[in-house]
């Protein structure tokens, strides 16, 4: 077991401070900046679990700007950060602000040297327990929901927040580009969730008429309207005890906006012609690729829905913004594809990996599988190439946070290449890449590739 020093971060601009830090906390090994540049550059070469900084940094040593900018673009660099705020007796605003803005925790000047290491040590054992759970998912097939498929970080994070929102009768809204598995992740919410032996019940609400929505979701007595002949349950109706799911919520009609909101806040329904109120115990989910901030600001959208739409916001990133999930992804749907299609398909050429890299994928993860199943219908040969694809060959150069990230992407993009090109075969993937066949289990146990 090794006996280095975990290392901590201290952005601190005051000489005497910093000597009293090194000396309180010897348990640790100090890496000392003064400003915000000096303070990146150390994040970027030791990448500390936990950082102490001190808000009131230059030029803005009596305010905090300078500190809470620092915050954000370490957080911004390595979310994961543990970052513990320093702040003086009359600063809690300060303080609260950071918390806000993703801070751990925050501790006053002066300090108790006791109390300090204290909050250091629990830092450092949950950024621990969080790396564990992340190495654990990561080493997942696919990935711990049914139906995502990924490597990229950003959306294994949004698998944990899914995991953890699931159990809690929250109301989840998702957020991101159309195609990007909206309604995977809401599957996700409701099979992780107590509801899941009941049923999911969707919804678009821009598929379908806005004179129909309505009866749509609240149902409606006999005679209520020309052709109803009889009495008939509403989809909030049919989901009772289950989950709810209205993709593009952002095309909810005005109208219809005040007479959902009146379902989330009583729980209870009326259906069209009816009189008497309906409980009904609902698990709420929702998508759009539609801006509702901006949506309020214009008058189309009621910003008390959203506030009860939002307890729980998930911002999904598109295709472009994961690296290397769309190679996996074109994999996943060329076996499928190949198998239901009965074609003799085994993989991609070079030309086609570096397109699939490369494209920014305005469809996101539906256009991906849509180009990928025209070209197992259209190949000519055992690969599909770039021209099958209907796409350019290029390059794409994601900006790591260090050489030894670089490292690892590079050897992560490396072998599920390998890997792709000769239809997962352990042995003809390592002569590819030129190592041992145990070597490149090592590799792919260290980044989570079965």
């Amino acid at each position: 077991m090794s006996d280095a020093k975990p290392k901590i971060l201290l952005v601190e601009d005051d000489p005497g401070l910093q000597k009293q830090l090194k000396w309180s906390l010897g348990d640790y090994e100090l890496v000392v900046a003064d400003d915000r540049d000096s303070a990146i550059t150390q994040l970027r070469r030791h990448e500390p679990a936990v950082v102490l900084l001190d808000l009131g940094l230059p030029p803005d040593v009596d305010g905090a700007t300078e500190g809470l900018a620092t915050l954000q673009q370490i957080l911004a660099l390595v979310p994961t950060t543990k970052i513990i705020v320093v702040t003086g007796n009359l600063d809690r605003s300060n303080a609260v602000q950071a918390i806000r803005l993703g801070a751990y925790d925050f501790f006053q000047k002066p300090f108790d040297p006791d109390t300090l290491a204290l909050m250091i040590a629990r830092a450092l054992h949950v950024h621990a327990l969080e790396s564990e759970n992340r190495m654990l998912l990561a080493k997942q097939s696919g990935s711990a929901l049914r139906g995502l498929i990924t490597s990229s970080d950003s959306m294994l994070k949004i698998c944990r927040t899914v995991e953890k929102v699931a159990p809690a009768n929250v109301t989840v809204l998702l957020l991101g580009e159309s195609g990007t598995g909206k309604e995977v992740l809401a599957h996700g919410v409701h099979d992780l969730s107590p509801r899941a032996g009941k049923r999911f019940v969707a919804i678009n609400c821009a598929a379908i008429p806005d004179t129909l929505l309505e009866s749509e979701l609240f149902g409606y007595e006999k005679g209520a309207f020309t052709g109803a002949a009889k009495q008939t349950a509403g989809r909030i109706e049919y989901a009772n005890e289950g989950t709810l799911f209205l993709d593009e919520i952002g095309d909810l009609p005005l109208p219809l906006q005040a007479k959902f909101l009146r379902f989330l806040q009583e729980r209870v329904i009326e259906r069209l012609g009816g009189r008497g109120e309906i409980p009904v115990d609902v698990r709420v989910v929702c998508a759009t690729h539609r801006d509702l901030t901006g949506m309020i600001k214009e008058g189309s959208f009621r910003e008390d829905l959203y506030y009860r739409l939002s307890e729980i916001t998930v911002k999904i990133p598109p295709l472009r913004e994961r690296p290397g999930d769309a190679v996996l992804l074109a994999q996943a749907f060329l076996e499928r594809n190949a198998q239901e299609l009965g074609r003799n398909i085994r993989g991609f050429s070079p030309d086609a990996l570096n397109a699939l890299e490369s494209h920014a994928w305005p469809g996101n993860v539906r256009e991906l599988e849509n180009l990928v199943k025209r070209a197992t219908i259209m190949a000519d040969g055992t690969q599909i190439t770039a021209s099958d694809l209907s796409l350019e060959p290029g390059h794409a150069d994601p900006q790591p946070l260090n050489l030894r990230q670089a490292r690892e992407n590079a050897e992560r993009q490396a072998i599920t290449r390998a890997l792709t090109q000769t239809d997962n075969s352990v042995a003809q993937a390592a002569e590819l890449l030129g190592i041992t066949r145990p070597t490149l289990y090592d590799l792919m146990a260290k980044i989570g590739l079965k």
